[in-house]
């Protein structure tokens, strides 16, 4: 079978850089104890074939595209099982998987730039069974997401994430790594749940306090949150992007949990 040719709409870039694939799948620790991963994407393999030589990884692959799905058959030996034919986005776990509730896996992958927010805030979702991520997404994306806060790049993923997980950025690769070559730059980046993080608030009211104070991000706290709260708040002459996240747990509490 002839390369699987990429899909525009599908926000398909095939990493052909062997050396960053290596890079990429060294960087997966294999936190989670029933050794569990799931390549997110998979394309034509270039991950694939470092993580099939992980035999201490039980691999599972998530492809949208039929065109990919039918070509890792042909040229991978894996069981008719491990590939999943879906979208992630839509994937009930515990049917794909055979996952219980608590079961803990991880995920990798070269992320489609297009769904690469969307595919974070699934992780949010199922935080409690998702231990690790090491994922390629735009550089920008990459960045926001593990940045701290005081910096233009922080924003709503960055506060939501680091609730939970350690971040780090770990390297950038450049548009000739792929085919065909994306405009823009692409980071990887590494996420570590910490179970020492532990949200003292309603997870949706965070959520919602922090959207909000990040939708109107350069007004101060006390008119950005107006739509939620006529509350006197802490760090009301603060911008949303000054604050950490036990800041906005801090908010979240006084808004929805105090009379």
């Amino acid at each position: 079978m002839e390369n699987v040719r990429a899909k525009k709409h599908l926000g398909q870039h095939f990493l052909k850089d062997l050396d960053a694939a290596k890079r990429i799948v060294d960087l997966y620790q294999d936190k989670n104890s029933n050794k569990l991963v799931l390549e997110i994407g998979p394309g034509m393999g270039v991950l694939t074939q470092y993580l099939l030589k992980r035999e201490e990884l039980d691999l599972v692959l998530v492809e949208i595209d039929t065109e990919s799905v039918a070509y890792l058959k042909k040229n991978f030996s894996i069981a008719e099982d491990k590939i999943i034919e879906g979208d992630f986005l839509k994937m009930n776990f515990e049917e794909k998987l055979q996952v219980s509730g608590n079961q803990k896996f991880g995920i990798i992958g070269n992320f489609p730039y297009n769904i690469s927010s969307q595919i974070f805030f699934t992780v949010l979702d199922h935080k409690d069974q998702i231990e690790e991520i090491v994922g390629m997404v735009q550089k920008e994306v990459g960045q926001r997401i593990a940045s701290k806060p005081g910096n233009k790049d922080y924003g709503i993923l960055s506060v939501l994430l680091q609730a939970f997980y350690d971040i780090e950025y770990c390297f950038t690769v450049l548009p000739g790594a792929f085919n065909p070559p994306p405009k823009v730059d692409s980071g990887v980046i590494r996420l570590v749940r910490n179970y020492d993080k532990v949200l003292d608030c309603d997870f949706k009211k965070f959520k919602l306090v922090v959207k909000t104070a990040f939708n109107q991000r350069r007004k101060m706290l006390s008119n950005a949150l107006k739509p939620i709260t006529t509350k006197e708040i802490p760090y009301a002459n603060k911008r949303a992007e000054n604050l950490d996240y036990l800041q906005f747990v801090e908010l979240t509490k006084l808004i929805f949990e105090t009379a």
